[in-house]
């Protein structure tokens, strides 16, 4: 593994709201029309930080490969995100199983971007997290790749009918909804599913002698304790909207960003914090 090159104090960004040490997002799944990037673009653009984490499929280089699909919000995701490396913040981009064409650059860097297939990250407080997208603890994707696909289809139809429904919410003038995770909770096995992914996840970091560990790929953001080990799950930008946050004391909360626009009629998003685990891992 190439050692991070060094990288000048990272500049504060005046109009952002917040400056965490760190921050990680995945499931972007840029090049879907799914993908909600406007809502993601106001949180980068408000919120700055150390390091910043994109945990895996940040590009959906299946859906791209299907057909094309790129708008102006999507490039302008891509941007910000090389304008925050070239401005100092630490960017690391950790490959997923949808953008699994970057795992040929492990090792690499581009744009300031450092390539991983996954890291340890040590928090202010000094605890010890794996990070990695987490889809070699999907038995689905490595034992049944076919049945993946088949299942990305039908997850696609699924937000295609989530965005529909959207629009008529937001005509209403009620918030974001998502059908998908509304359904992903009501099906035994997925729920199984989940749960099952969560403890494999947190054996690793267990068995690597780490505090905890922080993933994507399911999008669903969690974050709890299993068996002595922290399982933080960031979440995705196309149903919950969410990120996983560390203070500048080592403090982990997950923020989820669901509406835009604020009271005080500055342009961007308003988070709102799910609580931090209280006891947290020594």
């Amino acid at each position: 593994m190439l050692a991070p090159a060094q990288r000048p104090a990272t500049t504060v960004n005046e109009e952002a709201l917040h400056h965490y040490r760190s921050i990680w997002i995945s499931d972007v799944h840029l090049g879907t029309a799914g993908c909600q990037a406007d809502y993601l673009l106001d949180f980068l653009k408000q919120n700055d930080s150390d390091h910043l984490y994109l945990v895996g499929d940040i590009i959906d280089g299946w859906a791209l490969r299907r057909a094309w699909y790129w708008n102006q919000q999507h490039n302008d995701v891509i941007q910000k995100i090389l304008r925050k490396a070239r401005k100092g913040t630490r960017v690391v981009y950790i490959a997923g199983n949808h953008d699994e064409v970057v795992r040929q650059f492990i090792g690499l860097a581009f744009g300031g971007i450092d390539i991983q297939d996954e890291v340890v990250h040590t928090t202010a407080d000094g605890r010890r997290f794996l990070v990695l997208h987490g889809d070699l603890f999907d038995g689905v994707i490595q034992c049944a790749r076919w049945l993946a696909i088949v299942g990305d289809h039908a997850y696609t139809l699924t937000l295609k009918l989530n965005r529909g429904f959207n629009h008529l919410r937001a005509r209403l003038g009620l918030g974001y909804w998502s059908l998908s995770q509304f359904l992903k909770h009501k099906v035994k096995k997925a729920v199984n599913f989940v749960s099952q992914f969560e403890e494999a996840v947190a054996r690793e970091a267990k068995a690597r002698g780490l505090d905890g560990v922080i993933c994507g790929h399911i999008h669903k953001a969690e974050m709890r304790d299993i068996d002595g080990v922290l399982y933080c799950n960031d979440g995705d930008w196309v149903e919950s909207l969410t990120a996983l946050v560390e203070t500048m004391e080592g403090e982990l909360k997950i923020v989820t960003w669901q509406q835009l626009g604020h009271a005080d009629g500055r342009s961007g998003a308003r988070p709102s914090p799910v609580p931090a685990v209280e006891d947290s891992p020594a």
